[in-house]
């Protein structure tokens, strides 16, 4: 076990920017690897990773290890598994973090699998024990509990992280750190998928739920998809996003891209304004994480309100205009 040192966290890079669950992932890597006397190393895999590499670094990365090249230009699971496993048996990291995206929760069991360890998804709390050992905490059964495992008989400990629950704080552009260029090669076998053709049509309109500072979410009490003008003129007003409650998705409200909670996006703004929406687990769930949670609900009674930090007992459709106009007169 003493030849595993320092804590890796991977940011995942799309179009030369990195992704945020990736640069929060360098807060809970810096309190694990503190407790152990090592660093804190950000693990970047792609092409163009300037600009991702600084952003790493001015959010607390010690080490950057970076990959780069146009083999690897194009996102496929096989080829980044593969260079990863190469940097990791050579550097041999403690413990590796991923952000719970679609292309980490792909990632961490293909490298585990490779590194005969094993992974804790969706972790929402690290603790730093005795001779290495991580306690990774995640919720189970929707949420109503919560789950503490170790994995002390291998390295690395390998874990996914929700979005949004661990805060980047402030970059520090002053901030310097070793940068080390490595150069994987990919055996021809190894690359078992290729990207043919980039359909971006239906990716229009799409939501960055994950990055939103601000959201305004509409439930079953919202009504029809008209009734959503009223929230996304709020969520424009206040510079974020509209997003909904499956209840609202189920009902042909607005689309599941916009969808928060533990069949949608888990997410961690400064304010989350919860209009028409009940409380269901589920919801919750996805969306605990936000700083200040206000709450919009004629149910006075309505679990909502349990977690929110301000409530109003009301008609959405009354409530929420009045809530912009009074932003408008602050505004101006």
């Amino acid at each position: 076990m003493s030849d595993f040192n320092n804590v890796w966290a991977y940011v995942e890079v799309a179009d030369g920017k990195a992704k945020n669950v990736g640069l929060e992932a360098i807060g809970p890597g810096k309190k694990i690897a503190s407790a152990a006397g090592g660093k804190v190393v950000a693990v970047l895999v792609g092409k163009d990773l300037d600009d991702a590499i600084k952003a790493a670094i001015s959010y607390g990365a010690e080490q950057v290890i970076a990959v780069g090249g146009d083999a690897y230009a194009d996102y496929t699971a096989e080829a980044y598994a593969y260079a990863l496993g190469q940097l990791a048996d050579k550097y041999k990291p403690a413990a590796i973090l991923f952000g719970a995206t679609s292309n980490g929760r792909e990632l961490a069991p293909r490298l585990a699998a490779r590194l005969k360890t094993g992974v804790v998804a969706d972790c929402t709390g690290v603790e730093p024990g005795d001779n290495g050992v991580v306690s990774w905490t995640r919720p189970v059964y929707s949420g109503r509990y919560l789950s503490v495992l170790e994995c002390p008989e291998a390295r690395p400990q390998i874990a996914t992280i929700r979005s949004g629950i661990f805060k980047r704080g402030e970059p520090d552009v002053s901030l310097t750190a070793e940068i080390v260029t490595e150069d994987v090669a990919l055996p021809a076998d190894i690359r078992l998928a290729a990207l043919v053709e980039k359909i971006t049509e239906a990716a229009e309109g799409a939501v960055k739920l994950e990055d939103a500072e601000v959201i305004v979410s509409g439930g079953r009490g919202v009504g029809k998809q008209e009734n959503f003008a009223i929230l996304k003129e709020l969520a424009d007003l206040l510079g974020g996003v509209v997003g909904a409650s499956r209840a609202a998705v189920d009902a042909g409200g607005i689309s599941q891209m916009h969808q928060v909670g533990q069949t949608g996006k888990t997410v961690g703004p400064k304010l989350y304004i919860a209009c028409g929406i009940s409380g269901a687990i589920q919801h919750l769930a996805g969306m605990s994480g936000s700083d200040v949670i206000i709450a919009i609900n004629k149910d006075g009674d309505a679990p909502i309100f349990e977690m929110a930090d301000y409530g109003i007992v009301g008609d959405l459709k009354e409530v929420v205009p009045l809530f912009t106009e009074a932003v408008k007169k602050l505004r101006a």
